[in-house]
This record gives C-alpha cells, structure tokens and sequence, in this order.
C-alpha cells in the first residue's frame, strides 16, 4: 500500500498522513449449487489509539520490564498500595501515581489466581486457541493483572513468570507468561 497510514508527534499534537480506511472488491457467497446467497464487504480501517499517561506501561513492556504505580500520598488511607495493571491517578485520593518497577517481584513471587480456558475469541484476536487466560497475583500488588499463559496447563495458585514478545506490538500482547522454572521462552518471546 503506497499510501500507508503513519501517525507521528510534532510540536506536541498528532500529524497524520496516508489512508486510514479503504474498501476492497466485495466477493459473491454462494451455495454449492451456486445460488447466491449473499456478498462480502471487505473494509479496512486503521485505529489511532492514545496511551496517554500509559505509555510508560507499554514502553516498559517492549523493554522487557513489567511496570505498576504506586500511592505515595501521605493523607491516603491507600499510600503505599501498588497497582498494576498501571493506573495513573490513585483510585482513593486521585493523586498522580509513582511508577515502580514490579519485573523482580514478578519473576520471583507472582501466581496464577484463577484461569478460564476458552476456544471462543473476539473478532480480532491474534491469540492461538485455546486460550490460557490467567489473572495473575504480583507480590504485593493490590490488584490482580489478566494476561494470558502459554507452554502449560494453569492452575489455581502455580507460581509462573513474565515473558515478553521479542518484537513488541506495544500492545498488552506483549506480556505473557509461563510456568515458573521454565528454561527457555516460548518461540517469539523472552525472558
């Protein structure tokens, strides 16, 4: 496509340029007697999507580093809780959020939850089936994180470790994990 979709920051506002949606020739469905029954409509459009304050997350991801946020207000009943997934604002005080670095506290003392097995996707996954959905315990974090489990079958408390995708989609994509112990990643990740 010679007229590509690119999206870039100058003097701090979004430039855009190229196509960001285009049709395609619709195609006849037809019954085996070759009836009509119908026609696709073939589309394509490209999503811009803001981080925002989330940016550091999915820049810590690309680098192979798992980052949370953490309450730092004194006058919080919630200083000092950790979060992850990342959250910018304190959910009790509404405070900025500091940005701590939870890989270590991962690779060392995170657990599988609970899980759900499924077959079933959305429209526009990119994940194989069946899969391994996992809400994952970090050391002390507050909150659970849902990822996804690849090598093993999860269960209900097994300890397991981060891998992340070797060329970064700085989507949450990036993240999976595996059975703590593991010796090598699974193919397209790294430790």
């Amino acid at each position: 496509m010679s007229n590509q979709a690119k999206v870039w920051i100058e003097k701090k506002a979004y430039k855009i340029k190229g196509e960001f949606s285009s049709l395609e020739a619709n195609t006849p469905i037809r019954r085996e007697d070759g009836k009509l029954c119908g026609v696709t409509n073939p589309r394509r459009l490209v999503h811009m999507h803001s981080y925002g304050g989330e940016a550091p997350f999915f820049e810590g991801l690309a680098k192979g580093k798992l980052l949370g946020t953490q309450c730092g207000n004194s006058k919080c009943e919630s200083q000092g809780s950790i979060y992850i997934p990342f959250r910018i604002c304190c959910p009790d005080c509404l405070a900025k959020m500091k940005i701590v670095d939870l890989t270590a506290a991962a690779k060392k003392n995170a657990k599988i939850y609970t899980y759900v097995v499924t077959s079933r996707t959305g429209a526009f996954n990119t994940l194989e089936v069946p899969i391994k959905f996992i809400d994952v315990q970090i050391g002390e974090a507050v909150t659970l994180l849902k990822s996804y489990l690849l090598l093993s079958e999860p269960e209900i408390g097994k300890r397991v470790i981060p891998v992340f995708r070797a060329k970064p989609t700085f989507t949450i994509t990036d993240l999976a994990w595996v059975a703590a112990g593991a010796k090598k990643p699974p193919k397209g990740f790294r430790f």
